[in-house]
Order: C-alpha cells, then structure tokens, then sequence
C-alpha cells in the first residue's frame, strides 16, 4: 500500500505557478525575473545583479538558475563567483527550475531560484 504524504514547505515560499511573464510565489504574483529563498521572493533584474546573488553566501548551498523558456548556461562569471563562495549552480529552463526548487524546498534543503521569466 502506497501513502501519500502531503507536502509541507513549513513557513517558505514554494512557487505556486508561472505564466507568460509572471511568477505566482507564496500568494503573491511577480511580473518579471525573481529571486526566490525560503525567507523572501522579489524582483531581479537578471544576472548583472550579482550583489542580490553574493549576499546569498552563508544561506543556500545552491542556486538554481532559470534561463528562461530554453535550457541555457549560466554566466560563468556568475558560476565562478558564486562557486568561491561555496555555492553550486545549476542551470535549467525556469519552468524546470522552479519545480526543481520546490523539492529541494519541500527537502528542507538550503536552496535559492534566480528565475528569467518566459515571454
């Protein structure tokens, strides 16, 4: 017999959905690119904001980097910086990013999301 556990993020904010242009994140609706932790979730202008992503050192263990509609690299200025401070980062399509995000989330692991929105 299988038993089916309902998900519990304890006080976090998963993303509840994602459309054109738009994040649905803990009630909320961003339009736009987000930056998304277990604490908070807001606007971000994308990866030329390297000081949202450095002052995630000490919190997460790994980004998880949405490139938008396509699968992508992230910058590799951005992966090295981020890789001196301890901090893995993975990229994906953001649609795959944020469901990503939610295990890792719903695991208790220390996890952001830098998510591009899709057009």
């Amino acid at each position: 017999m299988i038993e089916l556990e309902e998900i519990r993020f304890d006080g976090a904010r998963p993303v509840e959905g994602y459309g054109p242009g738009f994040f649905r994140i803990g009630g909320a609706v961003l339009r736009g690119n987000v930056l998304v932790t277990p604490e908070a979730a807001r606007l971000w202008s994308g990866p030329e904001d390297m000081a949202s992503l450095l002052a995630l050192a000490g919190k997460v263990d790994v980004l998880l980097y949405g490139t938008g509609a396509m699968m992508g690299r992230a910058p590799a200025a951005m992966v090295s910086a981020l890789g001196d401070l301890g901090i893995g980062v993975d990229a994906m399509a953001s649609n795959a990013a944020a469901r990503t995000y939610n295990v890792l989330l719903s695991e208790g692991r220390r996890v952001a999301a830098a998510l591009l929105a899709v057009d």
